[in-house]
This record gives structure tokens, C-alpha cells and sequence, in this order.
């Protein structure tokens, strides 16, 4: 059971981890590839402040999927990871909806409206995941 929740939460994560550093790296490419908002189509604020995200997102977003390999290797150390993992997914999703929805709704351009939808979604997924993997490093800590 750990293996394929290991892997299924390795997968997701690194979505966001590498659809983040791209993000960075890359920003016209991933817009070209649906994965940010092109600059054209957004608030200056909005875009300035998705770099910004990208960038601490790049340095922090990586400790999940580790989380995930450290799990399916079964390793002692993947419950730390996981509980620090899935912190940072769940406030990355938190932040990202909040900010999205709030400045979306205060006339502030944040992206094409099907574009929104998608990064909620992708950023409720992630969310739950880092919810999910918070659960499961506790009930592995309880277990010892």
C-alpha cells in the first residue's frame, strides 16, 4: 500500500515541483506548455508575483517527492519528509487558490477563466495529497 501511494503522491508532486522551477527557468516555454499564465494575459502585479511563487516554490516544493521516493524505499526518514512535504503542499495550495480567487474577484486579471479552473483544481489535488501524506507520516510515527 505505501509503494503505490509512495508513487502516486512521487507523480503529483513532481508536477508541481517541476511545472514551478520550469516556471522559473522558462516562464514564455511554460506558458507555451499551459503551465503558467502568459505575461500578456495577466495583472503585471499577478505575473511579478507568479515569478516570485516560482522561485520559492522551485527551492521548497521538492521535499514531497522525496517524501514519496523515501516511502516507497522505505526508508526510516520518509515520515519526517512527509509531515514537512506535506505542509508545504498544502500551503501551496491554500496560497495559490486564495490569491487566484480573491484577485480574480477583485477585477484583478489572473489568467483566462478556464485556466483558473485548471489551476484550482491541479492545486486542490495537491492539496488533498499533502493533506493525505501529513496523515499517513502521523500514523507511521504513531505506529513506532
Amino acid at each position: 500500500m505505501n509503494a503505490v501511494f509512495g508513487v502516486s503522491v512521487t507523480v503529483l508532486s513532481l508536477i508541481a515541483w517541476v511545472g514551478q522551477s520550469l516556471t522559473l527557468l522558462a516562464p514564455t516555454l511554460a506558458a507555451k506548455l499551459g503551465l503558467t499564465e502568459p505575461e500578456a494575459d495577466v495583472d503585471p502585479a499577478f505575473y511579478a508575483d507568479g515569478r516570485g511563487e516560482a522561485l520559492w516554490d522551485a527551492i521548497t516544493l521538492w521535499v514531497m517527492p522525496a517524501a514519496g521516493i523515501l516511502m516507497v524505499l522505505n526508508s526510516k526518514w520518509w515520515p519526517l519528509f512527509g509531515l514537512v512535504g506535506g505542509a508545504v503542499y498544502v500551503y501551496f495550495a491554500g496560497r495559490g487558490i486564495a490569491t487566484r480567487v480573491l484577485m480574480n474577484r477583485r477585477g484583478i486579471r489572473v489568467g483566462k477563466t478556464c485556466t483558473l479552473t485548471v489551476n484550482c483544481i491541479f492545486l486542490m489535488l495537491w492539496g488533498l495529497s499533502g493533506m493525505a501524506m501529513i496523515g499517513a507520516a502521523f500514523l507511521a510515527y504513531r505506529a513506532h
